[in-house]
Parts: structure tokens; C-alpha cells; sequence
């Protein structure tokens, strides 16, 4: 029979390692790579319609990275506990000329982007609630950077495999591996955007 200590011992082995490995997961989620789920219309064609769970990059827009082009993943200014998905289409000093309402008619308007904010557009500007509709947003809101790595989609885990859309980056082995892991661990979880 095996004594009652060297069962608490392995038992408070085996907890410290599920919890260096929850540590660990917390980190990366939080500071490098976020796996996302967009939903909605508003980035049509670039990101499809149905619920797909994407790669984020959390780095460079902590360091002021975001450039122009961009698909970032922010606060959103209207609803904090919701985030939204769009392209950063200004950064601070930038002038924008935009179509205030593409649905009504063709008038344009220009603004000049002020100092700690940036200007962001849905790609589909007939479904998109974006700073046509409540201005510059602060930097600060910005949480990720979209990696343009499909995870999961229509057809389900595909075998654990990234299916790459549109490559601006080269994922190394490390980085595959922790994609892999995080596609394991967040399988059909993510947030709305």
C-alpha cells in the first residue's frame, strides 16, 4: 500500500505543474499571441462572414508598432466590454477624407487625426461602425494586431494545422508549436468582435 505522503507529494507535484503550464498560457495570452474570434460583416472581404477563430499579436501595438494598413483588435469606445475588429486607417497628424454615410450619399468629409489617436474603417464601409460614425479613438484601444492566421473556421480543427490567408509574417518552428497549443487549448472558444 502506498503511504498517504508520498500521495500528497506526487499530488502536489503534478498541481504545480498544471499550474506553471496555466502561467505560462496566462502570459501568452495576455502579452504575445490572443486567439480571437471575429464575427460580423464589417471587414468583408478580408475577414469572412462566419465565426473563425484568428491569431492576434499583442507586442508591437504596446510598443507603438501599429502602422497604417494594419487590422487591429481594440476596445471598443462605445462599449468597453466589447471589442471590435478594423483596419487602422490613420495615425496621429494623418488627414482623413472619409464618405460620412456610403449608404445615403457620396459626401466626403476630412479630419485631421489628433495626437494619441488613430482613424479605423471596417473594409465593408456599408456595414461598418467604425470612426465615420465616433471619430478618432485613443491609441490606448488598441490590444492586438490581427496576424491574418485563419485557426479554425468552417471546417473545424483541420488537424491542428494553421491555413495561412494572407502571409506579412513568417512563423518559425517555437511559434508554430505555441499556435498549435493555443488552438488545442482555445478550441471553439474565443471572443466576439
Amino acid at each position: 500500500m502506498v503511504p498517504l505522503r508520498s500521495i500528497i507529494k506526487e499530488a502536489c507535484e503534478k498541481s504545480l505543474i498544471v499550474a506553471k503550464f496555466f502561467c505560462v498560457l496566462h502570459v501568452t495570452n495576455k502579452y504575445l499571441i490572443d486567439p480571437v474570434q471575429t464575427i460580423g460583416p464589417s471587414m468583408l472581404p478580408t475577414i469572412d462572414v462566419t465565426p473563425s477563430l484568428y491569431l492576434a499579436e499583442r507586442i508591437s501595438p504596446r510598443f507603438g508598432k501599429a502602422a497604417q494598413g494594419d487590422i487591429v483588435i481594440l476596445r471598443s469606445p462605445r462599449n468597453p466590454r466589447m471589442c471590435i475588429t478594423k483596419r487602422l486607417v490613420g495615425l496621429e497628424g494623418d488627414t482623413i477624407t472619409y464618405v460620412a454615410d456610403p449608404n445615403k450619399d457620396d459626401k466626403q468629409e476630412t479630419v485631421v487625426v489628433p495626437k494619441g489617436h488613430v482613424w479605423i474603417e471596417g473594409d465593408n464601409k456599408y456595414k461598418s461602425n467604425d470612426s465615420r460614425n465616433f471619430g478618432p479613438v485613443p491609441y490606448g484601444l488598441i490590444e492586438s494586431r490581427y496576424l491574418h492566421l485563419k485557426i479554425l473556421g468552417r471546417s473545424g480543427i483541420n488537424d491542428l494545422k494553421l491555413s495561412i490567408i494572407k502571409t506579412y509574417h513568417k512563423l518559425d518552428t517555437e511559434a508554430e508549436i505555441i499556435c498549435n497549443a493555443l488552438v488545442f487549448l482555445y478550441r471553439g472558444v474565443g471572443r466576439a468582435f
